[in-house]
């Protein structure tokens, strides 16, 4: 699996988020995007599975490759790219109605996938998620009985079940107490044997802990993408060493 963006430029009502971003995604690692906000990072991200377009305004210029095929392309399925690349929300989004498993099966019935696989998907996801051992009794219980940090790994075993190729994680652990945040960092280190990965934080010190890669934007644009531990310790741009060093963001 490829992904890359070429001169990638998403608006709101014909005002610039994002400009001319080019950009290729390491497949099988994790990619972080940080800067201050309202540089561009969430829209970026939204715009690699077409939720951009879902926006009030938003409109996409330039291309995003997902294995060689522009996304935005005439006659590609919206749907069908959004379900080879998942996404996890800023805060735990679990369907309030339904039980822990209804959760993580509702894409699957979506898609069409047969009933007499549901469970053996459900319990890989939640496995997947290092949620399984913790869930595996109460099933059928409400999602909202859970902490907030098992309703996120309920999220992740969401978007998984459908298989994607690719996980989108918008600040995934930034509602989440330190301990909760810790299963989620170690938990997306696990993943990315399996999946492509792209994170959005302002946790500088999360960028750092569970990223190779990680790009910096700033007033919408790609200032410099690098290896993490090259930028972390010689960033190029005097910018992403101002930011990275406290200096404003």
């Amino acid at each position: 699996m490829h992904l890359a963006t070429e001169r990638l430029t998403a608006r709101y009502h014909g005002r610039p988020a994002i400009t001319e971003v080019s950009l290729g995604i390491r497949p099988r690692a994790i990619t972080a995007v940080i800067g201050p906000s309202g540089c561009g990072k969430s829209t970026f991200l939204r715009c690699l599975n077409r939720m951009h377009e879902l926006s009030d305004g938003g409109t996409v210029e330039g291309r995003v490759l997902l294995d060689g095929t522009d996304i935005y392309g005439a006659g590609v399925d919206a749907v069908q790219v959004r379900r080879r690349v998942g996404m996890v929300f800023q805060r735990p989004t679990p369907f309030p109605t339904m039980s822990i498993y209804d959760n993580v099966a509702a894409g699957l019935r979506v898609n069409g996938v047969a009933r007499r696989r549901m469970g053996e998907i459900v319990e890989r996801s939640l496995a997947q998620a290092a949620l399984w051992d913790e869930v595996k009794d109460r099933l059928h219980g409400s999602a909202l009985a859970l902490s907030g940090g098992q309703q996120q790994r309920l999220c992740i075993a969401r978007a998984l079940a459908t298989e994607p190729e690719v996980l989108l994680m918008d600040e995934p652990a930034s509602a989440l107490d330190p301990l909760a945040t810790q299963r989620v960092e170690e938990l997306m280190v696990t993943l990315k044997q399996a999946y492509t990965i792209v994170v959005v934080t302002h946790n500088l010190q999360q960028a750092s802990r569970v990223s190779d890669y990680t790009g910096f934007f700033y007033l919408g644009d790609l200032v410099e993408f690098d290896q993490t531990a090259r930028m972390f310790t010689n960033p190029s741009d005097g910018r992403t060493e101002a930011y990275i060093t406290g200096r404003f963001g």
